[in-house]
This record gives C-alpha cells, structure tokens and sequence, in this order.
C-alpha cells in the first residue's frame, strides 16, 4: 500500500454522514472520504486516457489507486483486468448496474477481462433473509449481469457457493494475514463469524483474474463504500508471496436517491427505478418521488429559475442518462434560465431512462435457460486448476 493507505480508517463515520461497505447514510463528503482513505482524485490527463464515458468524463468515478499502471497496460495491449461485481440482496436498480456498464465500455474499447462474483453468501450473513431468498435474487441479478452483454470470452462470472471449490480454499489462504483487529478496524463491529472471514472471500474476488491467468494490472470500479475491500485486499496482496500485483480502483459517487441531496441510504427503504421496471412505473416513481431544484410556483420558476445541482432528474441525466455534454449544459442552462420546467426536466429524464431500460430488458428477455446462458462465461476446469495452484492450494481430488 502507498504512505497513505491505512486499513485502520477505511470505514467513515462522521457527524454528518457515514459510508460503510455496509451502510450509507447522510450528506457523503466526498473529499473528505480520499483524505481518510488515502486514494487520489483522478486527474484530467488520467480521463482522458480512459475509453469516453459519461462516467468517467463527468467525474462520477472521480479517484482512485494505481490506475496509471492500469491504463498503461490498456493502452500497450498487455494483460488487464477489470473486477466489479453483486451482492444479490434484492433486485437490482439503476445505481447497480452503472459500473458494470462501464466495465463493458472498457472490456469493449481495450480488450479488458473482467470478473464479475456475486457475493449471494455475504448477503446471506449480512441480510436477514434465507438462503432461498438470497438464491432466488442471485437468479434474478445473474439475468440481469447477462443482459448488460459482456463478451463470454473475456468474462468470467463467478457466485461463492456455486464456485467453491476455487473461492473458499484461495479465501483460507488469504484469510492467514488477516486478523481480528484489522477486519473490526475496517469494517467495525460484525454480527457474525462468517463476516469477519468474508473480506478474505471478497480479496479472493479482486485476485482471480492474476490467480488465472498471471500478473497483470487490474482495476476495481466501485462505490466508494466498498473500497474498504479493495484496500484490505492490496494489504493481503502486499504480504501474500503470490505472483500478483495489487489491485487498482476506480472510486465513484453514489447516484443520488430520488427522495434529494442527502439522502444516501443502503437500507432499500428509499424509493428507486429497478432494472425489469416497465415505462409506467418509471414515469409514476419519478413523477412522484424525484425531488426537484425548481421553485415553489411556476412565475417564480419562470423569473429565478431552478438548481440542476439539486435536481435529481437532472443529475440522474448527467451520471449516465444524457450522453451528449453540449445537450446536458443546454438543458443545465434552460432550466437555470427558468425556459425548462421541474415536469418537463422529469420528462426528459423519464424518456432517457425508459429508452435504456427497454435496451436493457430486451436483451434479459432474448436470455434463455439461466444454466446455459451462464456457462460460457463460467470457469473453466483449467482455470480452476490454475487459479488453485497458483494461491498454492492444488486442487484435491
């Protein structure tokens, strides 16, 4: 880890708000989280050297670790990864499936490998839901992994307890430089034996592509709550004599809750638009529950104009929804100016969002059988024994 990485500060509580691989509350201060996590803004020269998107290009992934190494390796061609995955508690929504477009961008533009676990055996220690429930929403957040269309060739898709025979036996390993003062140090107090072992699982993630297939650069984009993981993992990585580099990040914000600024939460209880959700009810959810920056009537609107910094259509629109930056600063403009109304700016931001959805939905529709859709993307019985002898723990019979 560099000088200023600390696993003993890598969760956030403060007075006005708290980011946790576990919960998210408050206003989040973003700068405030990189001078206790010690990760980097990302400079103008780091985003331009990236593949263009919205994501990126708008700061919404805004720091990081090592990815200089990352996009050096991009850039020549060589061997790189990309690691960022699920954690099946429910259905997922729009917030949860950005990264994993933007890990498609990269994967498209430089040839990327990217994995993809999901965590269904952390979500069953960390929810208070059954192992039924938790696979039936793995089921249902696989179809939706599938439908974001990564070549089955460049990724693996890997679920704890379906793979294992390669995820527990790497974990064990790891789990030998991990102690119990170091997990309550990132990750303060847990409920259960088996989430203070689960960082060693989520390390196992962030290694597999280099356990697979060798050395090489590999990049993490994630919330900025889970960069706890990341960090402990580069920590393992540091100790561990295994043939691997530490693993990069990405860092991004959180899409905004549709109820304002502020209003950060893991709970679920927040209102949001989820993915298989059809053009009504996405249009009834934001008509009805996205805070707006416009004024109290339409003259005052009309003569003051309204905040898109506070906006949520609106900054539903620059994360990701509105492509084109000269028409996002139009309609920036138009609404300052008072011409765009809050019901119109909700419009055009229920347009947006239903067009990618219906996209989105209908490549989940094409999908068929879960069990052979998935299979060309799972691992292979030859990179299971490689990952295996590589974290040295061959393989039993």
């Amino acid at each position: 880890m560099t000088d200023t990485e600390s696993t003993t500060e890598s969760h956030a509580t403060d007075a006005d708000f708290t980011v946790t691989p576990y919960a998210v509350a408050g206003e989040v201060d973003y700068e405030k989280l990189l001078e206790r996590f010690g990760a980097d803004p990302l400079t103008d020269e780091q985003v331009a050297r990236f593949p263009d998107h919205p994501l990126v290009r708008r700061r919404t992934f805004y720091a990081g670790r090592d990815v200089d190494r990352y996009l050096e390796a991009a850039e020549s061609g060589d061997p790189h990864a990309v690691v960022t995955g699920r954690g099946p508690s429910g259905p997922m929504h729009l917030g949860h499936v950005l990264p994993l477009y933007l890990a498609r961008r990269l994967q498209r533009e430089t040839g990327a490998t990217v994995y993809v676990p999901l965590s269904d055996d952390e979500k069953f220690l960390a929810k208070d839901q059954s192992f039924e429930a938790i696979g039936e929403h793995a089921r249902e957040n696989l179809r939706d992994v599938l439908a974001v269309g990564f070549d089955p060739e460049r990724t693996r898709i890997v679920v704890d307890t379906a793979d294992a025979d390669v995820v527990y036996p790497i974990a064990v390993r790891l789990a030998n430089h991990l102690t119990p003062a170091t997990v309550e140090a990132v990750y303060g107090e847990t409920d259960t034996v088996g989430l203070q072992f689960y960082p060693a699982v989520q390390a196992t993630h962030l290694l597999l592509p280099q356990l697979v297939a060798g050395r090489q650069p590999t990049l993490v984009p994630i919330a900025v709550d889970q960069d706890p993981h990341v960090r402990v993992c580069r920590d393992v990585a540091a100790k561990e004599a295994l043939p691997v580099e530490k693993p990069g990040a990405l860092l991004g914000r959180f899409l905004p809750s549709l109820e304002g600024p502020g209003k950060m939460s893991s709970s679920g209880d927040a209102p949001s638009i989820e993915l298989t959700d059809d053009p009504e009810t996405v249009a009834e959810t934001i008509r009805r529950h996205a805070y707006t920056g416009g004024r109290a009537s339409l003259e005052e609107h009309r003569e003051r104009g309204g905040d898109p910094t506070v906006d949520v259509p609106f900054q539903y629109l620059r994360f990701f929804f509105e492509p084109d930056d000269d028409d996002l600063e139009r309609i920036a403009a138009d609404y300052r100016e008072g011409d765009l109304l809050s019901g119109e700016l909700k419009e055009l931001a229920i347009e947006r969002i239903t067009d990618f959805l219906a996209d989105h939905q209908r490549r989940r529709a094409d999908l068929g059988d879960l069990a052979v859709e998935l299979e060309p993307y799972r691992l292979t019985d030859d990179e299971r024994r490689r990952a295996l002898e590589t974290a040295g723990v061959p393989r039993v019979p």
